[in-house]
């Protein structure tokens, strides 16, 4: 499996908050003025999965396959072209700061990794990027 790590990101909320938040799907309410929507359509989610329609690869749900409460949370991709897994690490620097990384894992062979690398990684920055946008409190 590829990885692609995105930059660290501080967020001005205890890693409690921010795993209560992201472990949920169902708080995607909550957030939706940061989620691009020329990008991103139709969203539905309940409190283990989330569903979207993304350009151009159409309508792809994230499912929770794992919770390690306040530190992770593992999604796996159901009904994409190819294996995709993306994980959400959370640590604390402080008692009202943490840090948070998004990892996308893909299931790619050496010619498709060349050419999905940058929009990979740039699509692993821009998500860790948008929830550290996230009014957690």
């Amino acid at each position: 499996m590829t990885k692609f790590e995105s930059d660290v990101k501080t967020i001005d909320a205890s890693q409690s908050a921010v795993y209560t938040m992201l472990s949920n799907p169902s708080n995607i309410e909550r957030v939706r003025s940061v989620i691009p929507e020329d990008k991103v359509k139709n969203i539905s989610y309940n409190e283990d999965s989330i569903s979207i329609e993304v350009e151009p690869i159409g309508k792809v749900t994230m499912q929770i396959v794992e919770r390690e409460p306040e530190k992770l949370i593992k999604f796996e991709a159901q009904g994409a072209p190819l294996p995709v897994n993306l994980w959400i690490q959370i640590l604390p620097t402080g008692e009202k700061t943490s840090k948070l990384r998004v990892t996308l894992g893909l299931e790619v062979n050496t010619f498709m990794k060349a050419m999905i690398q940058k929009p990979a990684q740039e699509g692993v920055n821009k998500a860790a990027e948008m929830l550290s946008l996230i009014q957690y409190s």
